[in-house]
């Protein structure tokens, strides 16, 4: 019986240290999502779809957490903070969603997708970082390479880069978030003009 009593205290005590470990007192990050450009209708749509792809990304970018690259080879992530979904998932919505508010193409979707497609955007992303020597405010460098495909000839029609650097105005989150903000934005509209004059 002594016995008995004594393993089911041993029991009791390790499920309490168990239950202990799992438990996390770190406080939930605090998630951002980036805003969509503003656009202007570009007039009449011509008759087609227009397929925007799942931005390809190397492996330290296509993640929630949110980058930072440091002197020489130094690369890490903002503690605390990370984006409301991956971020290729994320650019590939803000494009979808610029590119039908531009009005050039009568539909716009997201690949994977049933809808038969005129046309397909293909885009690589190359930055999407804070740039820190820390010595000053970081910059924010957003850079893709986008390649326009003619889904009926299978043929490219134009492959162009991306790029915007703005500079944080202080190293605090808030700004940091803004100037990715800001530098995104600057991406996508260029990305909707160079995208509308290739499509024809």
């Amino acid at each position: 019986m002594i016995r008995m009593i004594v393993l089911l205290a041993a029991v009791a005590m390790c499920s309490s240290c168990v239950g202990s470990a799992l438990e996390s007192k770190r406080e939930e990050p605090e998630v951002f999502r980036l805003t969509m450009p503003e656009t202007t209708d570009a007039g009449a749509a011509l008759p087609r779809a227009l397929a925007v792809g799942r931005p390809r990304a190397p492996v330290s970018l296509d993640t929630e957490r949110i980058a930072v690259a440091g002197p020489a080879t130094h690369f890490d992530y903002y503690a605390g903070v990370r984006w409301a979904e991956p971020a290729p998932l994320m650019l590939q919505h803000l494009l979808v969603q610029a590119l039908a508010a531009d009005g050039r193409f009568a539909t716009v979707v997201s690949v994977p997708s049933r809808v038969p497609s005129d046309y397909q955007l293909e885009i690589e992303l190359r930055r999407f970082e804070a740039e820190s020597n820390g010595q000053g405010p970081p910059v924010v460098r957003v850079e893709m390479q986008v390649t326009l495909l003619d889904g009926r000839r299978g043929t490219r029609l134009a492959s162009f880069p991306a790029t915007a650097s703005v500079a944080a105005e202080a190293d605090r989150r808030a700004d940091v978030m803004s100037a990715f903000d800001s530098a995104t934005r600057q991406v996508i509209s260029s990305i909707v003009a160079a995208t509308r004059s290739a499509a024809t």
